[in-house]
């Protein structure tokens, strides 16, 4: 169970991003104090948490409902999500910085930058391929303390911004990028896989 739960949260925190979170999460609160920082973290973190769990658990009735099988979904959700980790790869700035005074905690920070479009295609077909409990609590455990971590992340911006400056979160952006391309071919592989060979 420990090591399904550690397996788990790798996975996610890689689809979550939290350095390239980060780096957008910095120029979209320039100008905030270092409470305000703090506290737009946390509500961050209580965002990703609760889009990923109602993601999750309610992902085979989005399946039931439109006539998509399981595989289909994987081929799309895996592209999407590699098109997105190539632009993070590539260090592309996913916002723009203006009017940062506006309230950005849901949109863009959970939505779609933490929570983004491949995830929320991971996150759904995890939901729809787990249909025990067991599992469930497992992965909503998973989701939880993946969560946390992008907000203890967050809640550390000041303290990340001095260590690792501009250019060094670019770094750890890009390589954070390349292991969500790597996790969306997976995704991408199984799909064709199951598709060719049920």
């Amino acid at each position: 169970m420990a090591s399904d739960l550690f397996s788990l949260y790798l996975k996610l925190l890689v689809l979550y991003s939290p350095f390239f979170v980060l780096s957008c999460f910095i120029g979209l609160s320039r100008g905030y104090t270092i409470k305000e920082r703090k506290k737009l973290a946390y509500k961050v973190a209580t965002g990703v948490l609760v889009a990923s769990v109602l993601l999750y658990l309610f992902g085979k009735y989005i399946f039931t409902l439109f006539g998509i099988t399981i595989d289909a979904f994987r081929i799309g959700a895996g592209s999407v999500l590699f098109i997105s980790a190539l632009g993070m790869a590539q260090g592309k700035s996913a916002v723009q910085t203006d009017n940062v005074q506006q309230d950005v905690t849901i949109v863009p920070l959970t939505i779609p930058l933490t929570v983004g479009p491949g995830t929320i295609g991971a996150l759904l077909l995890m939901g729809a391929s787990q249909p025990h409990w067991a599992d469930k609590i497992i992965a909503i455990l998973g989701i939880a303390l993946a969560s946390v971590t992008v907000g203890v992340v967050l809640y550390l911006s000041n303290q990340f911004e001095r260590l690792l400056g501009d250019q060094g979160l670019q770094i750890v952006s890009r390589l954070m990028g390349l292991f969500v391309c790597a996790l969306a071919a997976q995704i991408i592989f199984t799909g064709v896989k199951n598709y060719l060979m049920p």
